[in-house]
């Protein structure tokens, strides 16, 4: 297997989180660059090396950067996405405390290019200690005078994408170290409704560094034709060496495993994996045997790479419990606003329950079934239609199961 390592090139390194360690090892260098480039031409390196969002979607980057206007009146903002509240998913968080600093120039990049001044950062309220690390990474660069032409403000917790009246955290919060602050002496900025925002996931912006620094062709030497480059793999289960490990789109999956896992754990038989977070279709055994971690591999099957968040199952697990435990997290999330989610996942997870309990029916079976479709594309966001996605793949590649447990 061929190693690459675009994002976690200095994970390894001692104090990798320090600019000092950073600097050293070529940090910060393709800031340089920016002044032969124009903000179109940086947009354009980004486009032609098919760069596809990290955060789940795999839309083309470029794309998105190129919808952003480069004359406009209006303040543009830039918006890091670092939620990772889907179980499975972890590996943004190895950015912000193995190499934040690798974030923060690809944000310095991205706002050059789309004539941004601030970066807002959102990180989910869990992650308090990894916020900690990164807000001494960007007070780094603010004293090394790096932000000079851009501020960067991190949002735990709610209020990733707030543009409107000032947030109550950042009111009550700025200026005190560790938490979200302006940098010193400049105004606040404007927060309104309607300004043009670029909101990208954290990976997504820490690649863009290496595009710019060694080009389009370079990144797409890595992966397949569609898929190129490569991923941050957060994997976990049922195997021998769980970690995040980087690999190149179009890997084996089984080799994957194998190589940077250790294998399935005390030499058991794989039964089922999640590709890439728990939004993600399951798959059985054999179809891993003969899929390759890229996002059109997945997709002919009913899958998705999603955020590369590999959850592994040996042969000893039940797939009726596995399902009940990613309903009961979907069951707890659901923000309620549409009815076919607020209900519908309350609905699924005590379906399957009774499943469990030995008190089911064939006809719960085909109720969730229905549930599932009845949720799916009739709601405001996509968190319904993963739902759907989930309990349709656990049912249709281990019905036998559902019907053995009743």
């Amino acid at each position: 297997m061929r190693e690459c390592q675009i994002v976690s090139r200095k994970f390894e390194l001692e104090n990798s989180h320090t600019l000092e360690v950073v600097k050293a090892h070529g940090g910060y260098e393709t800031l340089e660059k920016l002044k032969s480039h124009s903000p179109e031409e940086i947009i354009q390196m980004v486009t032609d090396a098919n760069l596809r969002g990290k955060g789940g979607g795999g839309a083309p980057a470029g794309d998105k950067w190129k919808l952003m206007p480069q004359n406009s009146d209006k303040p543009s903002f830039l918006a890091v996405n670092c939620d990772e509240s889907e179980p499975g998913t972890f590996k943004d968080r190895q950015i912000i405390t193995k190499d934040p600093h690798l974030l923060i120039e690809g944000i310095l990049i991205t706002c050059y290019a789309i004539k941004a001044k601030h970066a807002y950062i959102y990180i989910r309220g869990e992650y308090y200690a990894y916020q900690k690390i990164l807000q001494s990474a960007i007070d780094e660069a603010y004293e090394a005078g790096l932000l000079a032409e851009c501020d960067i403000t991190i949002h735990r917790g709610a209020g990733a994408y707030i543009c409107g009246e000032k947030s109550a955290l950042l009111e009550s919060m700025e200026g005190k170290r560790g938490h979200p602050r302006l940098k010193p002496k400049q105004k606040e900025p404007e927060w309104y409704f309607g300004n043009p925002t670029l909101v990208n996931n954290v990976e997504t912006i820490a690649t863009v560094p290496f595009i710019v620094e060694h080009g389009a062709d370079a990144y797409k030497a890595y992966g397949t034709e569609k898929s190129p480059g490569t991923l941050l793999f957060a994997l976990s289960g049922h195997v021998e060496k769980p970690g995040v490990y980087e690999a190149e789109f179009g890997t084996p999956m089984m080799e994957y495993i194998n190589h940077y896992g250790g294998g399935i754990k005390k030499g058991k038989k794989l039964k089922a994996l999640i590709p890439g977070g728990v939004s993600c279709g399951v798959l059985n055994a054999q179809e891993v045997e003969n899929l390759t971690l890229d996002y059109e591999a997945l997709r002919a099957v009913g899958s998705s790479l999603g955020t590369g968040g590999m959850i592994v199952m040996d042969e000893d697990t039940c797939m009726v419990t596995a399902l009940k435990n990613i309903l009961e997290f979907y069951h707890e999330e659901s923000c309620g606003q549409c009815t076919p989610c607020r209900e519908g996942t309350g609905w699924v997870d005590k379906l399957v329950g009774r499943i469990l309990d030995k008190r089911g029916t064939k006809e719960d079976i085909d109720k969730l079934l229905e549930v599932a479709d009845t949720m799916n594309g009739k709601t405001i966001c996509v968190f319904a239609p993963a739902v759907s996605t989930v309990i349709v793949s656990f049912i249709k590649r281990f019905r036998d199961e559902f019907e053995g447990a009743l």
